[in-house]
């Protein structure tokens, strides 16, 4: 395909570890036909060579924790045609969210030795929280094939085949034994979106809800299961508040049961 004819794909990075722009590395083989697809025009990850926009499709990974960052955003979304939050963090705040349930003075003041020159917004917050997002893909990191099946729908005009139902069938497809039914483990599977492929069930492990909230989960239902089954409040607030703390369904169940 022509250069000038390629659409211009740039990679974003706000509050995050780098995981899932890692994600997009890893797709090796694959990254080579899509780079034969596309023009990778700003991508700090990978080149240090910047392509000026407007940009056809912009992935954005990370939360916005700063108001630098709130700005920046408004100026990305202002040269994307398409713009995809992708990752925990940019869908829902990410791990760093957990500073939306205390005062995050207390933890700049363990952190830094000179906190008062820290400048960061009380809560960490989703894309979707400051600008219009087209599509967002979850996962903490994300499923590099799902990234595949992303970037083929924007190409030929489609939507994206992404799966919304639970860890729970990916379990069942795997043939992995029930940890909740058999050992009564502290497992999110069931309200958690599908995605990586139940590895931790395979491992005897409950799931960590890394994927995020699924379509529709019924959270307050797993809750009871759980307690019926010997949790404590305390357990199910620890639970929910990880990768996608801040995510609405999870964020309200964590609450729910918070003293």
């Amino acid at each position: 395909m022509a250069e000038k004819n390629r659409p211009k794909l740039a990679v974003w990075k706000f509050a995050s570890c780098d995981g899932c722009q890692l994600s997009l590395l890893d797709c090796e083989d694959e990254l080579m036909a899509i780079s034969e697809e596309v023009q990778i025009a700003y991508f700090l990850e990978a080149s240090r060579a910047v392509i000026k926009g407007p940009y056809d499709l912009s992935l954005v990974e990370g939360s916005i924790t700063t108001s630098h960052d709130g700005q920046r955003i408004h100026k990305i979304r202002r040269v994307s045609k398409f713009l995809v939050a992708i990752g925990a963090c940019a869908t829902a705040g990410g791990i760093q969210a957990l500073r939306n349930f205390s005062d995050v003075r207390e933890f700049t003041s363990m952190v830094y030795a000179q906190p008062e020159y820290i400048s960061t917004l009380n809560k960490s917050t989703p894309i979707s929280d400051h600008v219009f997002v087209d599509y967002e893909l979850q996962g903490c990191p994300i499923n590099k094939n799902q990234l595949i099946e992303l970037l083929s729908a924007f190409l030929t005009g489609r939507k994206p085949n992404i799966p919304n139902y639970s860890v729970c069938m990916e379990c069942k497809a795997k043939g992995n034994v029930c940890v909740m039914v058999a050992h009564q483990t502290m497992c999110l599977g069931p309200v958690t979106k599908a995605g990586c492929g139940a590895i931790c069930p395979a491992y005897n492990r409950g799931c960590y809800g890394c994927f995020g909230p699924k379509e529709t989960p019924n959270t307050a239902s797993l809750s009871n299961w759980l307690l019926e089954h010997g949790r404590q409040s305390e357990e199910l607030v620890r639970a929910f508040r990880g990768f996608n703390a801040y995510a609405e369904p999870f964020r309200k169940e964590s609450e729910f049961y918070e003293k």
